[in-house]
């Protein structure tokens, strides 16, 4: 059994491997997004399948990761460093994304983030596994609107946004349930 000093120090640890993750997948999305898919679409997005006869731009796949992620933060690091994390990774959103989706990937990774969070907060206590997939629903939905609207002015990849983003929360959510089981059989609290 570990102490509770050894239990604070995995939980910082823990926090901080998930907040570098978090910050990654912001550059990521937007290379993913410029150049890597199965179809490049000329002055718009690289393509991937999702579902059968259902396309998104590439960089779905890291945003739901991110959304995930974020509520990992939150576990571990509090409620300060989740909120810095958010508003540092609008800016780094619109530092690394390619010029014609500056305001899109910032506003769009903005405000699914903080709907994310305002999600999250109130159930994470008393259902982690329903807060999490809860707050990735509404937030991916809010990034699908906001990016796609911003981006191209048009809502013809929202159900491929939509079905890759729900993809890799749901990738996630074994992963999410195991640390809630350890936690819980180590007595590591939630931050």
């Amino acid at each position: 059994m570990l102490t509770k000093i050894e239990l604070e120090a995995r939980r910082r640890r823990e926090g901080i491997v998930f907040l570098i993750l978090f910050a990654l997948t912001i550059p990521l999305a937007n290379w993913l997004i410029g150049n890597a898919g199965t179809k490049c679409v000329p002055n718009g997005p690289c393509l991937i399948p999702v579902a059968p006869g259902l396309l998104a731009p590439s960089g779905v796949t890291m945003i739901g990761i991110a959304l995930v992620l974020r509520d990992l933060v939150q576990r571990r690091l509090g409620i300060g460093v989740t909120v810095a994390a958010i508003l540092a990774g609008a800016a780094l959103s619109a530092l690394v994304a390619p010029p014609a989706l500056v305001m899109a990937s910032a506003a769009a990774f903005l405000l699914s983030e903080l709907a994310d969070f305002a999600v999250y907060t109130p159930l994470a206590r008393r259902r982690l596994i329903a807060a999490v997939v809860v707050s990735s629903m509404v937030g991916l939905m809010v990034d699908s609107i906001v990016f796609l609207w911003l981006a191209f002015g048009s809502f013809d990849f929202l159900a491929g946004q939509v079905v890759g983003k729900a993809w890799m929360v749901l990738l996630a959510i074994p992963l999410v349930a195991w640390l809630r089981r350890r936690d819980q059989k180590s007595g590591m609290a939630p931050a």
